[in-house]
């Protein structure tokens, strides 16, 4: 955790690549790599069919699903099959409840639409924040299905550590999250003040929390291709 406090960087909308894609053809403010996938993309011979990308979060229950809109009433095989391989992993899934914030229905435990865009542009319009809501481009997904089809599009997110004792209140607010992120903090200033890293990824282990291993994030992860392939082969049946 020590580490991760030290090096980590969120970056701020417009310059995120998940929501960085082309509003249009002479959108030359997307980053390049955003730039090159769209110009590849619609270099395709049809529509596609799916479309998943691979997030993770820092802090979370377990891993939660973050699915198509379009979709909602055809995933249950989809969401039944994430669901035995979490538990068999012998993690929680993630839940919480936003009431559409940001495009986030919940679907479920552990499931919720994918975040949108526009939704985005709308929750900073509303906060009064102009200058965020403007640095916003279409997703990844938004982007696929834009060319046409419908296509089944699927977020993982893996949290890269686990919080103990999240989730039992649905939130937010979740009293548990809160004091997680509250001691999280702590140790984010602590590191800040010159506090050694390991000593501080020693406490936090001490405390319950700990990292998710890379190869369950990814094991998971390969079951979401394999789930969403037999949904859309399901669904051209």
């Amino acid at each position: 955790l020590g580490r991760y406090l030290q090096g980590v960087i969120r970056e701020l909308p417009g310059d995120d690549i998940e929501f960085g894609f082309p509003r249009d053809g002479g959108d030359g403010g997307a980053r390049p790599e955003n730039r090159a996938a769209w110009d590849w993309w619609q270099s395709a011979a049809g529509p596609f069919e799916l479309h998943i990308s691979f997030h993770g979060m820092g802090f979370a229950a377990g891993p939660w699903f973050l699915l198509e809109e379009a979709w909602r009433d055809r995933l249950e095989p989809l969401m039944a099959t994430c669901r035995a391989a979490v538990q068999a992993l012998g993690y929680q899934l993630h839940d919480v409840e936003r009431h559409g914030e940001k495009g986030f229905v919940r679907l479920g435990q552990g499931f919720c639409t994918r975040p949108d865009s526009r939704a985005m542009r709308r929750h900073f319009l509303e906060a009064g924040d102009v200058r965020t809501a403007d640095r916003f481009r279409p997703s990844s997904m938004e982007t696929i299905r834009s060319l046409g089809g419908d296509a089944l599009t699927m977020v993982s997110e893996m949290p890269l550590f686990l919080l103990p004792g999240v989730g039992v209140h649905l939130g937010p607010p979740d009293p548990v999250a809160v004091q997680w992120r509250d001691r999280i903090d702590v140790w984010r200033e602590a590191i800040r003040n010159g506090v050694p890293v390991d000593r501080v990824s020693a406490e936090a282990a001490t405390a319950g929390l700990s990292p998710m291993p890379v190869t369950d994030q990814m094991a998971l992860q390969w079951m979401m291709v394999g789930a969403g392939l037999r949904a859309v082969a399901e669904e051209g049946s």
